[in-house]
């Protein structure tokens, strides 16, 4: 194994330990795994996507050549590790006190499978839903009844999230039904399908559902389902379908979104690390999705 190059510092070592100290210039973000799968709709494997997300981040550095930043030079990101057996009441009880007593100007949640986005926010949002917003970038409206990877925002909605600040980016065609695409329209759910981003950029998009989700200055959470992705660019995905996102309009949606001052967390969901190709591209493509977060967040500090 060759040395570390000193002129060539790699993403992973971004990730500080969650107990130590981190200068308050460099901002107060958190990292939080949570590999919640059991209640998946697709059954799918325990290994951990959070660690593997971690492991990836090792094939990237830490220059920016489209903002002209070295992150190191502006963000640490303090580590705290994963929760264990999320999707039980004791994972559950573990992540409501961690999100409510660790204080974070910003969170990177990795999961996991999609129940994790009704966990989190639910606990962010502390008994207020209401004075939240949603962006899910998401092939699916996640609208199913019972608790699964396929319920979140119904969920949040029947919790007292308020449908209107709720936007649905990336919807599929043939991957939602009548039935849940007129549920989520009386809740007064936006809906930006797939089919817009050939019309419109992806800026102008993020903008729009910036706007809606965070109307009175509330705080935003972000949801996003790998599986929003085209399937041969998230093979670990298991919904994922020909067609979706490119990984650039993922990673340019995901950059102008966290530059957002009012978003508060994101989450990056979907992943089973077993089903991925060998070449790892939908773990290292999570990976990328994390560094365009801190990205994000690191304009909206210059």
């Amino acid at each position: 194994m060759s040395a570390p190059d000193p002129h060539w510092p790699s993403a992973s070592s971004l990730l500080v330990d969650g107990d130590g100290p981190v200068e308050r210039s460099h901002g107060m973000v958190s990292l939080l795994g949570a590999h919640t799968y059991a209640t998946s709709l697709t059954p799918r494997s325990d290994r951990s996507t959070p660690a593997a997300v971690r492991a990836a981040l090792s094939r990237y550095s830490t220059w920016s050549f489209e903002d002209q930043v070295d992150l190191a030079d502006a963000i640490l990101v303090h580590d705290r590790g994963d929760i264990t057996q999320p999707d039980t009441d004791e994972g559950r009880a573990t992540l409501d006190s961690t999100l409510d007593t660790l204080f974070a100007n910003f969170w990177i949640l990795l999961g996991g499978d999609n129940a994790l986005t009704w966990s989190a926010l639910s606990s962010l949002a502390r008994g207020r839903l209401g004075d939240w917003g949603l962006i899910t970038l998401d092939a699916h409206l996640d609208m199913r009844a019972g608790r699964s990877n396929g319920s979140p925002v119904r969920q949040l909605l029947d919790e007292g999230l308020s449908g209107p600040h709720v936007v649905q980016v990336g919807l599929a065609d043939f991957s939602n039904s009548t039935a849940y695409a007129r549920d989520a329209r009386e809740a007064g759910v936006s809906v930006i399908a797939r089919h817009e981003f050939r019309t419109r950029s992806v800026e102008e998009i993020c903008d729009r559902a910036l706007e809606v989700a965070g109307a009175g200055d509330r705080p935003i959470y972000v949801d996003v389902d790998m599986d929003v992705c085209d399937r041969a660019t998230v093979p670990g995905c298991p919904a994922a379908a020909p067609g979706g996102l490119s990984a650039d309009e993922l990673r340019r949606a995901v950059r102008h979104l966290c530059a957002h001052p009012q978003v508060h967390a994101i989450d990056v969901t979907e992943i089973d690390v077993a089903r991925d190709t060998p070449d790892e591209r939908t773990v290292r493509l999570a990976a990328l999705v994390v560094l365009e977060a801190l990205a994000g967040y690191v304009r909206r500090r210059s």
